[in-house]
C-alpha cells in the first residue's frame, strides 16, 4: 500500500486564495446578474510596461534565430540580470554582494517554500502571526515545530521575540498581510537577536518597493550583520507586475554557515546552489531579459508609475473605510490594507457579508492565522475604477 506524507493531513484541505476563490466562483454560478469586485488576492491589472515589453519581444525573436536562441538557462540566473539586481537593488544603498549570492528564480513564493529542503526537520521554527500561508504551511508539511508570533494592534504589529530560541525565523517587512513596516531600529534587535541565538532569518522583502517613508529598511542587509543570519527573498511580482511572467530571486550570503547532527559545518550558500541544481531548471531566458529591462531608466521610472498608481488605490481604500468609522493598518508602505472587521464580525462572517450584500471580494484575516480572526484584508492591486467602486459599496453598507 502507498504511503503519503501524513503531515499534509496537519494544513486544511483548501489554501487559502483557492477557497476564497472557490466561494466566489459558487457565488457568481449563482448569481450570474451580480457583477462581483476583487480586492482579496494580490494580483495586479495594470499591463507590464512598455520597457519591459519590448525587452520581452527582443527576447523572443532572438529564440527564433539559431545564432541567438538560447537553451536551458544558468541555475542561479544569467549574469546580465545578477548584475543589475546587484548594482541597482543594493550597490546603491551601500550594500555589497557578490554575483554568486544572488540566485534568480521563478519567485519568492517558491523559495520561501523551497528554501526548507535544505534545513533539518528539527529546526524550531518561529513566524509572525498573522502571516503569509506558504510559511505555515511548508514548515508544517515536514512536520517541523512552530512558534508563532502575535502580530496585533495591542504591541503596534512589532512581534514579540520566541518564548524559547528559534533557530528559524521568518519575518515579511513591508507586512503581508498587514501592510505595516520595521523600522531600522526594529529590524536591528532582530538580526542581533538572529547572531545572538545563532538563528537563520528568512526575510520576505517582496513589497520594499512600496516604502515611501524614510527610516524603513529596503533590505535586511541594511543592518550590520545580517549576512551572517539572513537569507532575502525578492519579487517581480509586485514590483514590476510580473505575476503572469513569473520571476524572482533569493540572495544567499556566503557568510551564512550551518551545523550537521555530527557538528559540520556547511555553507548554506553552497547547498541552495546544489538544492537549486537538482531541482529548478533555470529561470527562461525571454523572462530573465524582461527582469533585466525593469532595471533600465525607462523601466524605473515606468515601474514607479504603476506603484504610484497602486498606491493611490490604497489610499482611496483607507480613507473610503475610514470615513465609515472602519480602523485600518497599513496602507501607506505596503498595497495592503488591514481592516478590522466591524460589528464583533468574524473575518469570514464579514467576507460573507460583503460578498452577499455588496459582491466586493477580500481576504478573511484569519486564514493568515488566530492574530488575523477579526481582521480583513483588502488589496490596492485593482484596477482605479473597480476601486473606487469598491469602496463606494462598502461605504452604502455602513
Amino acid at each position: 500500500m502507498i504511503k503519503i506524507n501524513e503531515h499534509y493531513t496537519e494544513i486544511g484541505n483548501n489554501y487559502l486564495f483557492a477557497e476564497v476563490a472557490r466561494r466566489v466562483q459558487d457565488y457568481k454560478a449563482n448569481h450570474p446578474d451580480k457583477t462581483v469586485i476583487s480586492l482579496g488576492i494580490g494580483d495586479v491589472t495594470q499591463p507590464i510596461v512598455p520597457a519591459v515589453i519590448d525587452a520581452l519581444h527582443k527576447a523572443s525573436d532572438e529564440m527564433a534565430d539559431a545564432k541567438t536562441m538560447r537553451g536551458y538557462a544558468p541555475y542561479e540566473g544569467y549574469d546580465f540580470l545578477i548584475q543589475a539586481i546587484l548594482k541597482h537593488d543594493f550597490t546603491g544603498r551601500g550594500i555589497h554582494l557578490e554575483a554568486d549570492e544572488i540566485f534568480v528564480s521563478d519567485g519568492a513564493k517558491s523559495d520561501t517554500g523551497n528554501i526548507g529542503d535544505i534545513l533539518s526537520h528539527d529546526n524550531y521554527i518561529a513566524i509572525t502571526d498573522p502571516a503569509y500561508p506558504v510559511y505555515v504551511d511548508t514548515n508544517k508539511m515536514v512536520g517541523r515545530e512552530i512558534e508563532l508570533l502575535p502580530c496585533t494592534p495591542e504591541n503596534h504589529f512589532v512581534p514579540s521575540f520566541p518564548k524559547r530560541p528559534a533557530d528559524i525565523i521568518y519575518l515579511c517587512y513591508p507586512n503581508n498581510p498587514t501592510g505595516t513596516v520595521l523600522t531600522k531600529e526594529q529590524l536591528t534587535k532582530w538580526v542581533d537577536y538572529a547572531l545572538n541565538h545563532h538563528s537563520l532569518i528568512l526575510f520576505d522583502a517582496a513589497y520594499e518597493a512600496f516604502v515611501s517613508q524614510p527610516g524603513i529598511p529596503h533590505s535586511i542587509y541594511e543592518i550590520e550583520g545580517a549576512k551572517k543570519v539572513a537569507i532575502e527573498f525578492r519579487s517581480f511580482s509586485k514590483t514590476a507586475g510580473f505575476t503572469g511572467l513569473r520571476a524572482g530571486y533569493t540572495v544567499v550570503p556566503k557568510e551564512l554557515i550551518a551545523q550537521t547532527s555530527k557538528g559540520e559545518v556547511l555553507s548554506l550558500n553552497a547547498m541552495w546552489k546544489r538544492r537549486q541544481s537538482t531541482k529548478f531548471n533555470g529561470t527562461a531566458y525571454i523572462i530573465q531579459r524582461a527582469a533585466e529591462a525593469v532595471y533600465t531608466p525607462e523601466g524605473q521610472k515606468q515601474i514607479r508609475e504603476v506603484i504610484d498608481y497602486y498606491m493611490e488605490n490604497a489610499k482611496i481604500i483607507k480613507s473610503g473605510l475610514e470615513k465609515i468609522g472602519l480602523t485600518t493598518y497599513g496602507g501607506v508602505n505596503a498595497p495592503y490594507i488591514w481592516v478590522k472587521t466591524p460589528q464583533n464580525q468574524t473575518s469570514w462572517e464579514f467576507f460573507d457579508v460583503l460578498l452577499n450584500q455588496v459582491q466586493v471580494v477580500g481576504t478573511p484575516g484569519s486564514g493568515f492565522g488566530a492574530s488575523g480572526e477579526g481582521f480583513f484584508r483588502f488589496t490596492a492591486f485593482g484596477n482605479r475604477e473597480n476601486t473606487l467602486e469598491a469602496v463606494k459599496r462598502i461605504q452604502s453598507l455602513y
